[in-house]
C-alpha cells in the first residue's frame, strides 16, 4: 500500500501521539471548561493537517509556511496545558498523576516544536537558495561589494 509523505515524517507520528495524549486530558476537563477541552483537541488536529499540509506541498517557501503553522498549534496546546494544570482539572486522571500526565504531553510538544522549527529553517534556506538570496551582483557577499586589495572591509586604514 502507498503511502503519503508526511506519514514517513517523525514529528508527524509525534504529533499523532500528542494527539491522543491531547484528548485524554481534554475528556479530563470539568463542565463549564468545555471550550477549553474543545480547542485543545482542534489545536492538537491543526499540528498533524499543517504538517501533511506542508510536506505535500511542491514549493518550499509554503513548506515553510505550514511547519510554521504547525508549531503554532503546537505552541497554542502548551499554553493550554498550562491553563490545565493552573485550574488543576488534572485531578480525575486515573492510573498517572496529574503532572505526569501534563508533564509527558509537553515532552511531545517540546519534540514536535524542536522538528518544526528546524524545518521550517531548513525550508525557508531552500527557499533562499532558489531564489538566488543576496543583492544580484554576482559577488557572494550579500551586499558588501568585494573585499579591498590586501585586507578585510572590517580592518581599519
Amino acid at each position: 500500500m502507498k503511502h503519503f509523505d508526511h506519514e514517513h515524517l517523525d514529528v508527524y507520528q509525534v504529533a499523532v501521539d500528542f494527539v491522543v495524549e491531547a484528548t485524554r486530558l481534554a475528556n479530563g476537563f470539568p463542565r463549564g471548561h468545555s471550550s477549553h477541552a474543545d480547542q485543545l483537541r482542534r489545536a492538537a488536529a491543526s499540528i498533524c493537517c499543517n504538517i501533511a499540509e506542508g510536506s505535500g506541498e511542491f514549493s518550499t517557501a509554503e513548506k515553510a509556511r505550514f511547519y510554521r503553522m504547525a508549531k503554532r498549534s503546537a505552541t497554542e496546546c502548551a499554553a493550554l496545558l498550562d491553563v490545565r494544570k493552573a485550574l488543576d482539572l488534572a485531578a480525575g486522571e486515573q492510573q498517572m498523576g496529574p503532572d505526569d500526565s501534563l508533564a509527558d504531553a509537553r515532552r511531545l510538544l517540546v519534540r514536535i516544536v524542536s522538528m518544526l522549527v528546524k524545518m521550517a529553517r531548513r525550508a525557508e534556506l531552500a527557499t533562499d537558495r532558489e531564489h538566488g538570496a543576496g543583492t544580484g551582483t554576482g559577488t557572494g557577499t550579500h551586499g558588501h561589494g568585494p573585499t579591498p586589495p590586501g585586507g578585510s572591509r572590517l580592518a581599519g586604514p
